[in-house]
C-alpha cells in the first residue's frame, strides 16, 4: 500500500504546526462557545475557559508522550492502534475522534454562517446561516485539493492576523469598557457545579485543536520534538486569548445580552465599545478565523480517516471516484460535515462533539495506563488524573442535558451504538490485518 502513501514528511514546520492548531481551536473556541459557555456558566464564564485548559493541559500530557514516541500521520488512529491493537477499542474510538472532528468543522462552519449574517439585516433568512457554511465546506474542500506548503502557509497567514486582531479587540474593549466586569462575578450567580463543569466541557472543545498536531505528525519536522512543543504552545496561546476575550465580553455585555446572542455574542460585545465599525472588524476576523480553522481541520481529519483505512480498521470503497484514497477520504469528510451542517444548529453541535470527544479522550489516557506507560514514560498520577477530570466534566454535561436537552443525549447514544456496533460487524468480516484484496 506504500504506493498509496502521499504523505508529505517534514513538509510542515513548527511554526506551521503552531499555526495549524491554533487556526483549529481559535475557529472552534472563541467565537462559537462564548455565548454558549456564558448560558452554562454565568458570571463565571470566564473562568470555564481556564478550567477546561487545565482539562485539556492534562490531557495534552498523554498525546504529547504518544507523538514523542510515534509520531504518525494517521495520529491518534496511531496511538489507539499501539494501545489496543487491532480491535473493535482501536477502531471504535478512532471513530469517535473522528467524527468529534467533523461535528467541529460542522460547529466552525455554521459559526461562520453566523457572523457573516450579522452584516445584513436579514431576519427571515435564517437558511443561509447553513448554506453558507456549506459553501465554506466546499471551498476548504478545493483548498486542501492543493499542497501542503500552500495550506501551511495559509494557516500561518490567518493565524497571526486572527490572533493579533482578537487581542487588538479584547483590549480594546476592556480599555472602552472601563474595565467595569459587567457580567463577571466573584460569587456565581444561580450557576450550579454542574452547570459549571457543563461549560468547561464545551469548554474543553476550544482547546481539543491541539489533536490536529498529532493527525499531521508524519508530516512536521523532527516530529519527536516538535509535536509536543506544538501542542504546549497552541495550548499557552489559546489560553491566554480565550481568558482575554472573555473578560473583554463580560466587560461590555450583561449575562442576559451574551445569551441573548450566544451563537455571536463576540459580534454583540464590539457594538458598545466600537460601534458599527467594531462589529465589522469582529466579523472580519471572524470569518478569517471560521475559514482558516475549517482548512486545518478538514486537512488532518481527511488524513486520519486516510490512515484507518489503511489500517484497515474502516471499510472503503472507491465509488468510481478519480485519484488516490486520500483524496477519497477527503470526499467523504467533507460530504459528511456538510450534512451536519445543515441538519444541526450550533448548540446541539458542540454537544455532541463535546460527548464523542471526552469518551474517545479517556479511551487515550486509559490505553496509555495500561498498555504503553513504560513504554512512552508517561507518569501514572497524571494520567488517572486526566480520566477523573474527563469522567467529572462529561458526567456533569451528561446530567445538563437530561434535564435540559434529551434530543442531545438520545443521538449521542445512537451514534455510539451504531460506530461500536458497525466496527464490530466490519472487523468479523475482515479479520486479517494484511492486505485484503477484495477490501482494497
Amino acid at each position: 500500500m506504500n504506493k498509496h502513501d502521499d504523505y508529505e514528511k517534514g513538509s510542515l514546520s513548527l511554526t506551521g504546526a503552531v499555526s495549524m492548531g491554533t487556526g483549529v481551536m481559535i475557529g472552534a473556541g472563541i467565537f462559537a462557545l462564548t455565548g454558549q459557555i456564558a448560558d452554562l456558566a454565568g458570571t463565571w464564564f470566564p473562568l470555564a475557559f481556564f478550567v477546561a485548559a487545565i482539562v485539556a493541559s492534562f490531557s495534552a500530557y498523554s498525546y504529547v508522550k504518544l507523538a514523542n514516541a510515534y509520531p504518525s500521520a494517521g495520529g491518534i488512529a496511531m496511538f489507539l492502534k499501539k494501545a489496543y491493537g487491532r480491535s473493535l477499542m482501536t477502531g471504535a474510538l478512532a471513530l469517535l475522534m473522528y467524527f468529534s472532528m467533523i461535528i467541529n468543522q460542522s460547529l466552525v462552519a455554521r459559526t461562520f454562517g453566523t457572523y457573516t449574517m450579522q452584516l445584513f439585516d436579514t431576519k427571515n433568512m435564517q437558511w443561509m446561516i447553513p448554506a453558507l457554511g456549506v459553501g465554506l465546506l466546499i471551498f476548504a474542500f478545493f483548498i486542501n485539493a492543493l499542497s501542503n506548503k500552500f495550506i501551511q502557509s495559509l494557516s500561518f497567514v490567518t493565524a497571526f492576523i486572527k490572533i493579533t486582531g482578537l487581542a487588538m479587540l479584547a483590549i480594546g474593549g476592556l480599555w472602552a469598557s472601563g474595565l467595569s466586569f459587567e457580567s463577571i462575578s466573584s460569587t456565581p450567580q444561580a450557576t450550579g457545579l454542574s452547570s459549571f463543569l457543563g461549560a468547561v466541557a464545551l469548554g474543553i472543545l476550544g482547546y481539543k485543536g491541539f489533536t490536529t498536531i498529532t493527525n499531521s505528525g508524519g508530516e512536521i519536522k523532527d516530529p519527536h520534538k516538535n509535536v509536543g512543543r506544538a501542542i504546549i504552545i497552541s495550548i499557552l496561546i489559546c489560553t491566554m486569548l480565550y481568558v482575554l476575550i472573555s473578560l473583554a465580553v463580560g466587560a461590555n455585555l450583561s449575562i442576559d445580552e451574551i445569551v441573548k446572542a450566544k451563537d455571536y455574542s463576540l459580534a454583540e460585545a464590539s457594538r458598545p465599545a466600537f460601534g458599527q465599525y467594531g462589529l465589522w472588524f469582529t466579523v472580519g476576523f471572524a470569518i478569517v478565523a471560521t475559514v482558516s480553522g475549517v482548512i486545518a481541520s478538514v486537512f488532518a481529519v481527511s488524513r486520519m480517516l486516510a490512515m484507518l483505512t489503511k489500517m484497515q480498521l474502516v471499510p472503503h470503497r472507491h465509488f468510481k471516484l478519480p485519484g488516490e484514497i486520500q483524496m477519497h477520504t477527503l470526499i467523504y469528510t467533507v460530504v459528511i460535515a456538510i450534512l451536519l451542517t445543515i441538519f444541526f444548529d450550533l448548540s446541539r453541535i458542540a454537544s455532541l462533539g463535546a460527548i464523542f470527544y471526552i469518551i474517545m479522550d479517556i479511551g487515550i489516557h486509559w490505553g496509555v495506563l495500561k498498555y504503553l506507560r513504560k513504554d512512552v514514560e508517561a507518569n501514572a498520577v497524571i494520567l488517572i488524573t486526566a480520566i477523573v477530570l474527563d469522567l467529572i466534566v462529561l458526567g456533569a454535561f451528561l446530567w445538563v442535558k437530561v434535564q435540559s436537552d434529551t434530543l442531545v443525549i438520545w443521538a449521542s447514544l445512537i451514534g455510539l451504538t451504531a460506530i461500536f456496533i458497525g466496527e464490530k460487524f466490519f472487523l468479523k468480516l475482515h479479520k486479517n490485518d494484511d492486505d485484503d484484496p477484495n477490501y482494497n
